[in-house]
């Protein structure tokens, strides 16, 4: 497939579609998932979700990517690499969302830490961040899986209100 962009051993990353947009509803949708962002997506902020990672191809050559699970061929969550800001500056952050159903069997970290060898060696960076809110643990141990250690912290202003997020940094 044109748009694969890396393959685990259970796993495969490849470029969003528009035709991800109902297994992308899937998981923006679900307050249980979303609950770091204070809010489940309207059909309308997941269409901007899509639409902001197709311009992020366009622009780095690299965004958040399709996560699909080899055994069934489904798309199961998103991970990949996005230019965030940080306290201040922009960083390459290794970014990620799973379906529920999908969460506690390691997938999450198997994509992270594809997408930090991918950064290491595709995009010859020499340090990947992760960032986190303060309340996300499991995303805060997945980072820690991914060999990351906390560098720092910042408050965000998102959706109304101020929240701290953790600073997670991996270096080459």
């Amino acid at each position: 497939m044109k748009d694969r962009i890396l393959e685990t051993k259970r796993l495969y990353l490849r470029k969003l579609n528009q035709e991800d947009f109902s297994s992308l509803c899937k998981i923006l949708q679900d307050e249980e998932v979303m609950y770091a962002y204070e809010h489940a997506f309207s059909d309308e902020e997941v269409q901007e979700w899509l639409n902001r990672q197709l311009a992020r191809y366009a622009q780095y050559g690299f965004g958040l990517w399709a996560v699909i699970l080899k055994e069934n061929e489904e798309l199961i969550g998103q991970c990949g690499l996005t230019m965030q800001p940080c306290d201040g500056r922009e960083v390459l952050e290794i970014g990620y969302l799973f379906q529920k159903k999908y969460w506690k069997h390691g997938y999450a970290t198997e994509a992270a830490a594809a997408c930090r060898e991918y950064a290491f060696n595709n995009l010859n960076a020499d340090e990947v961040y992760s960032i986190i809110r303060d309340n996300n643990i499991p995303s805060q141990k997945v980072a820690m899986r991914n060999s990351m250690t906390v560098c720092g912290s910042f408050v965000k202003h998102y959706y109304g209100m101020d929240m701290l997020h953790l600073i997670y940094r991996v270096k080459r």
